[in-house]
Order: C-alpha cells, then structure tokens, then sequence
C-alpha cells in the first residue's frame, strides 16, 4: 500500500511539473517558468504574473499589464506597441531596431549575439516578454 501511495504521489508531482516550460539566464540556471496555465513564476518559485490564452498580460495583482498580439506584436498596458517578434525569432523593439532573438532550439541572444539565456519550448513571444520587455 505504501508503493502505492507513493507511486500516486511522484505521478501526481511530475504531472504538475510537465507542462512547466523552464526560462534559464546564460549560465543554465533557471530564473523562471511559465506554467500550462500561464502562471509567470520567478526563480523562488513565486507567481508573479500571468499570460492568458488570448495573450492578455497580467502581473501579481491580476492587473491587465500588456498584450502579445497573434502576429508577435507585443503591447504595453496603454496598448502602444513596444516590440514585435517576427517569425524567425527575431525581436524588434517599438522602434523596428532589432534587439535580440530567440533562436530555435530556445537560445535567447541579446542584440550583440551573446547568449543571454535559454527558453527551450517556450513560445517565442513569450519568452521575449520576459526576457527583452520587463513585464515580470
């Protein structure tokens, strides 16, 4: 009976953890995730906002901070476009100047080429908003 419990339990543990998508800064130290759910978590493991489905942006207190449109234009809380990430993984800021990109195995460079993290199976716009747009 103890196996049992303790089966259900590691089973129930690594299904919250799955849909977890892991932000990392250049040394492979993770400094957030982004739940299933949305939920923005810091590297303590605390919520500290949210990105809805409809790719409304929210912080802590639930307020409405942003918006990542469908084609990656990324918008601030007065809804004035402050970037774009283009389909190629490129990210522009509200100037059209190219800022960074987050390359397809999930590397995230900084507009010098260096390695600022890494945002493996992360949505490219949504690994921009925490890594480039100091939403969270």
């Amino acid at each position: 009976m103890k196996k049992l419990i303790l089966f259900a339990v590691l089973l129930s543990l690594v299904t919250l953890t799955a849909g977890a998508q892991d932000l990392k800064n250049s040394n492979n130290s993770t400094i957030g995730k982004i739940e299933s759910d949305g939920t923005v978590r810091n590297g303590n493991n605390s919520a500290i906002g949210k990105i809805e489905s409809d790719g409304t942006i929210r912080n802590s207190n639930n307020a409405a901070i942003g918006k990542i449109e469908s084609d990656g234009t990324i918008r601030n809380g007065n809804n004035s476009a402050i970037g774009k990430v283009e389909s190629d993984g490129t990210v522009r800021n509200g100037n059209n100047a190219a800022i960074g990109k987050i390359e397809k195995d999930g590397t995230v460079r900084n507009g010098n080429n260096s390695t600022i993290g890494y945002a493996k199976d992360v949505p490219k716009a949504k690994a921009a908003v925490f890594f480039f747009f100091n939403f969270f």
